[in-house]
């Protein structure tokens, strides 16, 4: 008996198979998968780790060879807080440091701004000045740890900032080793922090590319993020898509300025979001790699087979925890790291249970890690290089989510590419969609959240949260202050006049913007340059 035949016995009516069972994307599941759901060929087109399209892997030994690096998103009031946070997870076993910036750095103002009052270190760390880099860095060997910063429409200037704390460290910049986000296009469509429109935002990005393809090597100078297209409510395919056009519109950008896609492809980095559908995510990362391996190899004529490597860092979905029965956050992101580590991710930061409620204590976050390794350490699952290649089921939502994410892609390159797409609205509007969409599915109680719209209880035990101090605010309001009026006034005033010649002219921004931070000029400050040169950004959804 074939599929079919078996399916039409055992559950007559399609309504039947698929009223209940469907993936966070919507995508209708069977209930068996056989032979038959891979489209007629056989599993040895799935080949090796470690062997293009890489659907198995990047590396042929993956988690037997080393684990993944383990970052805690950490980042709250002062540096010298962030700082404190930082040693406890080294000390705790952390492998990577993963620093999360406050809401005035993340849109470009210094803590004295008065669009800052209020916000100051309350969703990460306070830096307006190089001092604060100094602070959040001190006694740790940049050399030694590679650190990853959370950071876009300004990530040119922190970068910036830390390179130049490596100097002064003694440190060369051939030797540190790290990412920062700087995927100002992902900003358009979900996360919404921005400066300047999209076409000088990538021309930044572009001059970073090139920069630290030259200067740092070790450093991934954009980490290309579907995490916040998720967090905003896309699907997972759309999620895969976006994602993919968007590094799609960084090689162009750095192609057009007449750079090899071997020079600089190799460096590119991604971030997915891990949400809880276990299988689809699984799927999903398996997609990932293999698009990007054919699109790099066919699209863009790369010769190196590094080039073509989609590494990722991941990070569980935020966006799933609740605030209801926080408790129950510690099992989601247990199911979601799982589903990461078999996904095949580089890199993982496990969130905390209280992080919907507040920044996380060091209970919370000590938690998180520790799932973390005892995924590693106890479960086994590091023994096997994709466990789950050869599942039919695995390989058919594989196949589904490539199939159905190219379509998305298609449409882009349609439009005209992933900035024109972004200018008319067409994902931020897909994205809307879905969100409204999967809403819906909650109110009707179509789809379950437990302890929210299923097993809720009328009264929760409060839950012990980090509160952050009125004093961190006035503290760097203070210091800030005082690296303004303490530096040499004519010096900053003629490294911001350079920086503003740089973004006229289309010189690279990176070497002035070293200078600039070294003479203190602040974030604001050079933010402030941008929105001269380059103009300020408007949703085209407010037009």
């Amino acid at each position: 008996m074939n599929k079919q035949a078996w399916l039409n016995e055992k559950y007559p009516q399609q309504e039947e198979r698929s009223e209940r069972f469907s993936t966070i994307s919507d995508m209708e599941i069977e209930p068996v998968y056989t032979p038959d759901d891979l489209n007629g060929s056989n599993l040895e087109g799935v080949g090796y780790p470690g062997e293009y399209p890489y659907t198995r892997g990047v590396y042929p030994s993956m988690y037997r060879g080393r684990y993944w690096t383990m970052r805690q998103f950490a980042g709250f009031g002062t540096p010298e807080d962030t700082n404190q946070r930082f040693k406890l997870l080294l000390s705790e076993g952390q492998t990577g440091l993963s620093t999360a910036f406050d809401m005035p750095v993340l849109m470009g103002y210094d803590a004295d701004h008065p669009r800052s009052l209020g916000e100051v270190g309350r969703e990460g760390v306070s830096v307006s000045t190089i001092k604060d880099m100094e602070r959040l860095f001190q006694d740790i060997p940049l050399d030694k740890v590679s650190t990853s910063m959370t950071v876009n429409c300004t990530a040119s200037i922190l970068l910036a900032m830390y390179i130049a704390v490596a100097d002064k460290q003694g440190i060369p910049r051939s030797q540190i080793s790290g990412t920062i986000q700087n995927d100002m296009l992902k900003e358009y469509i979900a996360q919404k922090e921005w400066i300047c429109p999209p076409e000088p935002a990538v021309r930044i990005v572009t001059d970073m590319i090139e920069f630290c393809a030259k200067e740092v090597p070790r450093w991934h100078a954009v980490s290309i993020s579907g995490y916040h297209i998720r967090e905003a409510g896309s699907t997972a395919v759309q999620e895969l898509a976006f994602t993919l056009a968007d590094g799609i519109g960084y090689v162009q950008a750095g192609m057009e300025r007449g750079l090899d896609v071997d020079e600089f492809a190799p460096r590119l980095s991604f971030f997915f979001d891990i949400h809880n559908d276990f299988f689809e995510e699984i799927a999903k990362l398996r997609a990932a790699r293999r698009m990007w391996a054919t699109i790099m190899k066919e699209r863009f004529n790369a010769k190196n087979p590094r080039s073509m490597l989609l590494r990722t860092h991941c990070q569980t979905a935020g966006v799933s925890l609740t605030a209801q029965q926080p408790v129950n956050n510690v099992v989601r992101v247990a199911i979601q790291a799982l589903a990461g580590v078999l996904g095949g991710t580089q890199s993982l930061h496990t969130n905390s249970m209280d992080e919907t409620l507040a920044l996380p204590t060091e209970e919370s976050v000590t938690v998180a890690l520790r799932t973390q390794q005892i995924i590693a350490e106890e479960s086994g699952v590091t023994n096997f290089v994709d466990p789950l290649g050869g599942s039919w089921a695995i390989e058919a939502l594989t196949d589904r989510m490539e199939k159905e994410a190219f379509a998305y892609i298609d449409r882009i390159d349609e439009l005209g590419g992933i900035i024109r797409a972004i200018n008319i609205g067409f994902p931020q509007k897909e994205i809307a969609d879905a969100a409204y969409r999967y809403q819906q599915q909650l109110d009707a109680r179509e789809k379950v959240i437990v302890g929210v719209n299923s097993h809720a209880v009328e009264e929760e035990r409060p839950m012990e949260i980090l509160k952050i101090d009125p004093e961190v605010e006035r503290s760097q309001i203070a210091q800030v202050t005082q690296v303004k009026q303490g530096r040499d006034k004519a010096t900053a005033e003629e490294q911001l006049g350079r920086v503003h010649a740089a973004a006229r002219n289309g010189q690279n921004l990176m070497p002035v913007l070293i200078d600039a931070v070294k003479a203190h000029c602040t974030v604001g400050e050079i933010s402030d340059v941008y929105r001269e040169v380059f103009g300020v950004y408007q949703d085209p959804a407010w037009l």
